[in-house]
């Protein structure tokens, strides 16, 4: 199952009776719907074209060509990638050796990275990488280990002298929020969508006047729809045995697509900067060995 078909299958019960009807009538036949008008569609659903659109935007999606088209690419992408090719997640399972484990891991990891990079708003992605560039400074949030993909990007942004702050503390997080204002950028974390500090922590840095900016995984959230900008991560990672662990690699590739944009469009103030902090930190770590 393609990532939008997923978010689809996995929102379904929180849908109105028209726009669930919708849904399990996509999910039936997903080719069909690539090649319908929203008028054909609408008719065969009992529903008005004006619910189809509306349910395109529910998922993020511009209107229904929009949905058509990148439904379409998934599933075109998805038909060229064969069973034994490692399209689906696999779980922790007892007794496994370490081969099959590495295996599992390295399928795992590149269909997280895979189905992530199907979901990829371009224009999203630049808007993104403009608000960075140009911050005063910028606040990560995140929670657990969305708290780890947080320091991620803090360790990259102050390594090109970005002003940034990112609390795992949740008190620490609503503190920081407050003194933000115009110019300043909030960047909240959470897989799910719903963790509420994460979410109450970008509330006050929108009130404080901040551009706000999310990354979840794909589908409805309470985090997606307050944020000016939602970028999504694949959502097929499911089961709590495997520790957010494909879930983690998928933020991860996001962060590291949004630094080197980042880099890429401020080339000659951002690279002296980033080489200048190599130099000082291998030059300072190789005099503390040296006295030890």
């Amino acid at each position: 199952m393609t990532p939008i078909l997923h978010a689809l299958e996995q929102e379904k019960s929180k849908l109105s009776q028209m726009e669930r009807r919708l849904a399990e009538r996509i999910l039936s036949s997903p080719g069909e719907i690539v090649h319908m008008g929203i008028t054909e569609l609408a008719v065969q659903c009992g529903i008005s074209a004006a619910t189809i659109t509306r349910f395109c935007k529910v998922f993020h999606f511009k209107g229904f060509p929009d949905f058509k088209v990148k439904l379409a690419a998934e599933i075109a992408h998805g038909d060229a990638i064969p069973p034994e090719g490692g399209s689906t997640y696999q779980d922790i399972m007892a007794g496994n050796p370490l081969p099959v484990i590495v295996e599992a891991m390295q399928a795992n990891h590149l269909a997280s990275i895979r189905d992530t990079t199907a979901l990829l708003d371009i224009r999203k992605l630049e808007q993104t990488v403009d608000l960075l560039c140009g911050a005063r400074r910028v606040d990560l949030y995140g929670m657990a280990t969305s708290s780890i993909v947080a320091q991620d990007f803090y360790q990259k942004l102050i390594r090109i002298g970005v002003n940034c702050t990112a609390f795992a503390d949740s008190h620490m997080q609503i503190t920081s929020a407050s003194s933000l204002a115009e110019g300043d950028v909030a960047f909240a974390i959470s897989y799910s969508g719903e963790t509420p500090e994460t979410i109450d922590a970008l509330v006050c840095a929108k009130n404080s006047g901040a551009s706000t900016i999310s990354l979840t995984s794909y589908g409805s959230s309470s985090l997606a729809s307050l944020s000016g900008i939602s970028l999504f991560s694949s959502s097929l990672e499911q089961g709590m045995r495997r520790g957010d662990m494909a879930s983690r690699i998928a933020q991860l590739h996001i962060i590291d697509i949004l630094f080197t944009g980042m880099v890429s469009k401020r080339f000659g103030e951002y690279i002296p900067k980033l080489e200048q902090s190599y130099r000082n930190v291998r030059q300072f770590r190789h005099k503390r060995g040296g006295t030890e």
